[in-house]
């Protein structure tokens, strides 16, 4: 399996498919004479969104208009604390549970029931975000930027995500339909554990059953190029969406829209927004080379760089090196933490 992954430049292990990477970073810092250069980009947010940052604290800044019902839970909130929440803020099940502090899709549950969230919220006793369940069918990334001197505003990357599924043929099971594709085997294991009764399953001919309602690259889905879709009309519509997202010069909405119409008016519920560390996701494109996948993260790099210097030039400073590695310290704690081999996920879709 290594071997076939090395392959594909999107299944690559980030530790090495992050290697050039790392080098541009290097390169820019250099020029910035600054190690920490990314992190006046957006002062709203800790780091700028490189490492450890709150989603909630995240979607706080956007307008209400743009999000879905969402409620943070303390460590130690009881399940009918959690029960009591939701009902406030209208929010039935199914539902989102996602970590405040994550990353890749780590722990994220489509949660059915209560018990399910009961049993996840006794066994991981963090910060738990709980979001309405977003039943649009499109899903998308958009990464936008906003230059603070002359306000020019942009739109670098569109992705359009594709969710794990599988067609039948009336014999297989689904177990086998997954082996006998990359994409699906890499996620073949995890799948079967959370679902066991999938290994007898033999959906009919031509039957398709998505498999992994999560949006993330990590757990199946298969990100494509939209670029395609921008226009004056969608630069004009996430212009104004964005005007008053207070200290956020770099971000990149991770969306949920009816339609691409939709998406281009800027008819979108954002279920997430990432800062400087989130990549123009649309680089996973299975089309995409390495070359073509590096070219793509250069050229975001230097828009990062370039706002940069704009920040610097109105005056915002960056973080210190020892309150960033603080930070960093801590997240790394708390990653650790919910690694422990004690602790498996629960899953209930």
């Amino acid at each position: 399996m290594f071997f076939k992954r090395l392959t594909r430049w999107e299944f690559w292990p980030a530790w090495l498919a992050n290697i050039p990477v790392y080098g541009m970073g290097l390169l820019l810092a250099l020029r910035a004479r600054d190690l920490l250069f990314f992190t006046n980009v957006n002062p709203s947010i800790p780091l700028s969104g490189a490492v450890g940052e709150s989603k909630s604290d995240i979607l706080d800044l956007l307008p209400e208009h743009i999000k879905p019902a969402t409620v943070r839970l303390e460590p130690g909130t009881t399940a009918q604390q959690a029960a009591d929440m939701m009902a406030q803020y209208g929010i039935q099940y199914p539902v989102v549970l996602k970590p405040d502090v994550g990353e890749r899709g780590f722990l994220v549950n489509r949660c059915a029931t209560r018990e399910v969230l009961e049993g996840i919220l006794e066994r991981y006793p963090i910060r738990w975000l709980v979001q309405a369940w977003v039943d649009l069918p499109e899903e998308y990334s958009v990464f936008f930027y906003r230059f603070p001197d002359s306000g020019a505003f942009g739109i670098h990357s569109i992705c359009r995500k594709a969710y794990l599924s599988i067609t039948g043929d009336g014999t297989s099971t689904v177990a086998e339909l997954l082996r006998r594709d990359l994409r699906g085997a890499l996620q073949c294991r995890r799948l079967l554990e959370e679902h066991p009764a999938w290994l007898r399953l033999v959906p009919g001919v031509q039957e398709q059953m998505v498999l992994e309602p999560v949006g993330n690259h990590s757990r199946g889905t298969t990100f494509l190029d939209a670029g395609h879709l921008l226009d004056e009309h969608m630069i004009a519509a996430y212009d104004a969406l964005t005007a008053g997202i207070p200290g956020v010069r770099l971000g990149r909405f991770d969306l949920k829209c009816a339609s691409e119409e939709a998406l281009r008016r800027g008819e979108i519920l954002v279920v997430e927004m990432n800062g400087v560390f989130g990549e123009p996701a649309h680089v996973y494109d299975p089309a995409h080379s390495a070359r073509d996948a590096y070219r793509i993260l250069w050229t975001h790099w230097k828009l990062i760089y370039q706002l940069h210097l704009a920040q610097r030039r109105k005056g915002v400073p960056t973080a210190r090196l020892r309150d960033a590695w603080q930070y960093y310290c801590s997240w790394r704690r708390t990653k650790k933490s919910l690694a422990s081999p004690g602790l498996r996920p629960i899953f209930g879709l």
